[in-house]
């Protein structure tokens, strides 16, 4: 299964502080804005999404069809397959895709200890 790029977004509470943090580690914005209360954080191939007042906990995020530099890849695993296959394996969704569409989508699933996995799908 190819889940694609991957990040962490994190819920913080002080956007400026963190970027000013992530930053410090050598991490660029690479996207979002500080107006709508978020950025995408980038050092080599590592991905921090910072995100205030959006969601309440931190998130494991998936982005089938993109690489690390939000590049579209040729071939890719299509989120509705991957939820297929995580149906098929017993995994419970937290939210699904539309499994009669194409495109843009996305689906959540949560680890045994808790933590939300996001396949978010931008193509």
């Amino acid at each position: 299964m190819k889940l694609g790029a991957f990040s962490i977004s994190l819920s913080v509470k002080d956007l400026k502080a963190s970027k000013d943090f992530y930053e410090a580690l050598g991490f660029t914005v690479f996207a979002g804005d500080m107006e709508k209360n978020y950025l995408i954080m980038k050092n080599g191939n590592a991905l921090v999404g910072l995100f205030q007042g959006m969601f309440p906990n931190n998130i494991l995020t998936f982005n089938p069809g993109w690489d690390e530099n939000a590049q579209k890849l040729e071939t890719f695993d299509d989120v509705r397959e991957i939820q297929k296959a995580l149906k098929s394996k017993g995994i419970t969704l937290q939210s699904a895709a539309d499994e009669s569409t194409s495109g843009p989508a996305s689906m959540m699933v949560v680890d045994p200890d808790g933590n939300a996995v996001l396949i978010d799908q931008h193509v």
